[in-house]
């Protein structure tokens, strides 16, 4: 089981791609993603309805408010990864509507979820799932913590300040743009071939 802050670790990498902006993390997490096997399967970090354990488990230690859902995920992510808002309120009240969440109204109209006994019942009769996911989380956020990946983040991070740092300065430079983008093009197709992947 998943238990305590055991999941990813502590921050890490970042999840908006390393200081190249949401539409690199976009692509990064997005349909191109990983291939194959590994911790997660098809470029996705979920499977569908794999969200719905994972928000049951951290409502079965402690009552939540969404963001606070957001938040805790992504900080056993190793900071690599955060759900949007967009899928865990949807879930929570797919949750509620199933009677395994409850929501109860704060002070200042805050919406504060707990899990029934309902929810844990299900949990339980699903423990092998919700397992086989945090283990999977786990292994993807050791992976981020890696000296490896900590000296890859380190280099993806310069690039990324270093392509969009001084933007402004030559976004309006057909030639330079067009040199730039040409560097990272070949960067691409040279780190495909170093790890024996087909691009995209």
């Amino acid at each position: 089981m998943w238990h305590d802050k055991g999941g990813c670790g502590s921050h890490g990498a970042g999840r908006r791609g390393w200081g190249f902006g949401d539409d690199f993390s976009a692509m990064f997490w997005g349909g191109g993603g990983r291939r194959g096997g590994g911790a997660f399967r098809g470029g996705r970090m979920f499977e569908q309805g794999d969200l719905k354990y994972v928000i049951l488990q951290l409502l079965a230690e402690k009552p939540r408010h969404g963001y606070e859902i957001i938040k805790e995920l992504e900080d056993r992510c190793a900071g690599s990864y955060a759900p949007s808002a967009g899928t865990v309120y949807p879930t929570l009240a797919l949750l509620e509507d199933l009677g395994y969440a409850s929501v109860a109204l704060e002070e200042g109209g805050k919406k504060v979820y707990s899990i029934t006994d309902e929810g844990r019942a299900y949990l339980v009769q699903n423990q092998s799932a919700v397992d086989d996911i945090f283990e999977r989380i786990a292994e993807f956020g050791a992976s981020f913590l890696s000296d490896g990946m900590r000296e890859i983040n380190r280099a993806m991070g310069s690039v990324g300040k270093s392509t969009y740092a001084n933007a402004a300065s030559y976004f309006r430079d057909k030639e330079k743009v067009a040199r730039v983008r040409e560097v990272l093009e070949r960067s691409a197709k040279e780190i495909d071939e170093i790890l024996g992947r087909t691009p995209v």
